[in-house]
């Protein structure tokens, strides 16, 4: 009973957490005069993924590779398939394909990277260290190409991406936004991670089963629920930021900062069957995004499906 509850207090705090630690950093970044560009694509953007980078951290420390590994892959499966999939059973997605074709190419090639590190068994510290110099490459290229141009449609969702966190009041107010929302995504990740790992083992269930599945879709619900207040507010270039930018972040990002404090192993099964998963799930998403420019309904109760079938496999 202790590990279930271990596992479904860990998936609150995670849950909260995101949510103050967003709306804190939001807050103090507005004070400091940041511009909603740069908050767009810098702050909301880590901070959204900040589950799933402290639960892999805290998961790869611990020596449960296949949960911080499974994490990562499993949560951009989830963004997609079930983040988008809902937010366009709410409202159908329509977007402008010319701003997204240059974070859609980013999504895909993060994703092939990251298929072609895992095929050696482990994330060393060289391989994340060029995700992390990728994700560097990444924002100042973007940021620099926005600015100088802030007609790019690009620039426009990453500014809505910002201004849609309800993050108002003082500084002291963004301050203790931000520090209880770290205490809860470091108590969370910790009873998460406990709970999950003690499930696997009562169950004889593989750590990196759970990690797919429980831990990954625990870590995404900061970005579920960001994207359903979008769609239900008809501002679906948000959702569709949201997803394509949490994908980039969690690969070149998390792993990359994950494998440089802790090198991991990599599941046989992960490796073979589940990085490639996440891959054909991009594939399926970018010419949705970058030719026709919609995700209906119909596409998003497709991509459930897909999910619940995808769960059906795991188990």
């Amino acid at each position: 009973m202790l590990m279930y509850l271990s596992a479904a207090a860990g998936l609150v705090l995670l849950f909260g957490g995101g949510e103050f630690l967003v709306r804190g950093a939001v807050l103090i970044a507005r004070r400091f005069g940041l511009s909603s560009l740069l908050i767009g694509m810098t702050v909301v953007a880590w901070c959204t993924s900040a589950p799933e980078l402290i639960v892999s951290l805290s998961a790869a420390l611990e020596g449960a590779s296949d949960i911080a590994v499974g994490n990562i892959v499993g949560s951009n499966i989830f963004n997609i398939l079930v983040v988008l999939g809902v937010s366009a059973v709410i409202t159908p997605i329509l977007v402008n394909p010319r701003a997204l074709r240059r974070d859609t190419a980013v999504m895909l090639a993060s994703a092939l990277a990251l298929a072609l590190i895992v095929v050696t068994g482990d994330i060393g510290r060289i391989p994340a260290a060029l995700l992390l110099l990728g994700l560097g490459v990444y924002v100042v290229f973007s940021y620099r190409s926005e600015v100088r141009n802030p007609s790019l449609p690009s620039a426009a969702y990453h500014e809505h991406g910002a201004d849609d966190v309800p993050a108002t009041g003082s500084p002291l107010a963004g301050a203790a936004f931000l520090i209880g929302g770290l205490a809860a995504l470091v108590i969370g990740s910790r009873l998460l991670v406990d709970g999950a790992s003690e499930i696997a083992r009562n169950y004889g269930v593989p750590e990196a089963v759970i990690g797919l599945s429980l831990v990954a879709a625990g870590t995404s619900l900061p970005e579920l629920a960001t994207s359903i207040v979008a769609a239900i507010r008809r501002h679906p270039d948000v959702a569709v930021g949201n997803v394509v930018g949490s994908n980039i972040f969690n690969i070149l990002g998390i792993l990359g900062v994950t494998g440089l404090v802790s090198p991991m192993v990599v599941a046989e099964q992960i490796a073979s069957i589940d990085v490639w998963i996440m891959v054909g799930t991009s594939l399926l998403l970018a010419p949705l995004l970058v030719w026709r420019g919609n995700v209906g309904r119909s596409v998003g109760l497709v991509f459930i499906a897909a999910y619940v079938g995808y769960l059906v496999f795991l188990f």
